[in-house]
């Protein structure tokens, strides 16, 4: 089976041999399926009113486990954006009532942002949507293939998480 990458990486062998271009047969790959896997994750939140995100808070304090609350600097660390961001983020989340801020008992300055019930069920709803779109996606590979894959990315994106191998 021939992709379009495939002919890309012959277009680029047959004007520039010169070159290895073997890392464009991994990588323009994964690049080609990190877009399909944003097309899919749009169109699973869109079916609830979400954005991206919104869903990435949103999951992050359902991860937590109950009482599914986070303080913001903890949200920052999951989700990878700047404080003034998480700010306006945890402000329109409220505004939707999908996640409340608490004051937080340890620290008279500080909040807790808690995952309030609505929220809680549009973060499961998102959550079993995209599930079915990423097994649609994964569904040419056996689960001995998967596994496969899965270890092989961790491999590549482990040192870009810090997390010791």
């Amino acid at each position: 089976m021939e992709d379009e990458v495939d002919r890309l990486v012959a277009a680029w062998r047959r004007e520039r041999p010169d070159l290895d271009v073997e890392p464009l047969e991994v990588l323009s790959r994964v690049s080609r399926l990190a877009r399909h896997l944003d097309r899919a994750r749009r169109l699973a939140f869109a079916e609830l009113g979400l954005e991206p995100w919104e869903f990435d808070v949103l999951t992050a304090l359902r991860r937590a486990g109950t009482p599914y609350q986070l303080s913001p600097g903890q949200l920052l660390t999951q989700t990878l954006v700047t404080s003034g961001t998480m700010t306006n983020r945890i402000d329109r989340l409220a505004e939707k009532r999908l996640v409340e801020r608490l004051p937080d008992p340890s620290d008279r300055r500080g909040v807790l942002v808690r995952l309030t019930p609505a929220g809680q069920d549009r973060a499961d709803r998102a959550l079993a949507g995209l599930l079915a779109q990423e097994r649609s996606i994964l569904g040419e590979l056996s689960p001995a293939q998967r596994a496969e894959l899965a270890d092989l990315l961790r491999q590549l994106t482990a040192p870009f998480d810090n997390i010791p191998t």
